[in-house]
């Protein structure tokens, strides 16, 4: 992680930098299966939308590196992962109607996805 973040005022409970690889790599993969078993409905040209609002959030979720990391603002990441957890909250309603088990798959990536939510409000009000 890039020494600008190292160097912010952190939270007792932000997870040490080691931690967010393996969390990544294992979210990721989960969330590959999940849009697997969706895109397998989709291709049957009956489903348009939870596809689209994955790629929106799976956009939001680049933007936030960029806002938070790129522009070294955790205000912007603030608002950029406020319109990710939107939209990957719609992706699980979405994908539940679709299939329960795309849905379930996606529910830690959400949870980690909140959780860095609050982080990113921590960060934000203690190095404003």
């Amino acid at each position: 992680m890039p020494t600008w973040y190292q160097s912010l005022i952190k939270p007792s409970y932000a997870p040490p930098s080691w931690l967010f690889g393996p969390v990544w790599i294992s979210l990721y993969l989960w969330m590959g299966i999940a849009v697997f078993l969706v895109w397998r409905k989709a291709g049957k040209g009956r489903v348009k939308t939870a596809p689209f609002i994955f790629s929106l959030q799976f956009l939001f979720n680049a933007f936030w590196s960029i806002a938070f990391f790129g522009f070294c603002s955790p205000a912007f990441g603030l608002i950029i992962i406020l319109l990710f957890w939107i939209t990957l909250l719609l992706t699980i309603i979405l994908f539940a109607r679709l299939s329960l088990m795309a849905s379930i798959l996606i529910w830690p990536y959400f949870l980690w996805v909140s959780f860095a939510s609050w982080l990113n409000f921590s960060l934000f009000r203690l190095n404003r």
